[in-house]
């Protein structure tokens, strides 16, 4: 079933819960970098977008972009896992491009666990391309996979 979350910008009261996400579905097996002092400095930031998607007053899925001056990068996305296959981190995908599109920016990075394969489909679906690989990227454990995705250019 698909579900239509409200999606939006995440407030600073929304930290602590993306940091405790982030920690549980994305960072397992890791040190916990992403804190809810982190998130919000993310947060506050003007070059990131901390998005989230709510069911009534529940995060149930938050994503990060960073934007630069010609691209952007995904540093976190995850859904909760008794909403996940239900469109959410498509529509939190969805929220972010059209910002993309609206800075001008084509271009999308984000590395993934080489081991996460559920995520390098989800990727692949939505039009990433692998580009590269570094050993040991998560805090000298890990290997991370880069995919990159070029973003059509809307006629103007």
């Amino acid at each position: 079933m698909i579900e239509t979350p409200d999606i939006g910008l995440a407030t600073l009261a929304d930290a602590r819960a993306i940091a405790l996400f982030s920690r549980d579905e994305i960072e397992h097996g890791l040190r916990w970098a992403w804190t809810p002092t982190r998130v919000r400095r993310a947060i506050e930031d003007h070059d990131t977008n901390v998005v989230v998607a709510r069911k009534g007053k529940a995060v149930i899925g938050f994503a990060l972009m960073e934007y630069r001056t010609d691209d952007a990068h995904l540093l976190l996305l995850a859904v909760a896992p008794d909403h996940r296959r239900k469109h959410i981190a498509t529509a939190l995908m969805a929220w972010l491009e059209e910002t993309l599109h609206v800075a001008g920016i084509s271009t999308v990075q984000v590395e993934v666990r080489a081991t996460n394969s559920v995520a390098l489909a989800f990727y692949a679906k939505l039009g990433f391309e692998q580009v590269n690989a570094t050993y040991r990227y998560y805090q000298g454990i890990e290997t991370a996979l880069h995919l990159v995705k070029e973003l059509r250019r809307r006629d103007m």
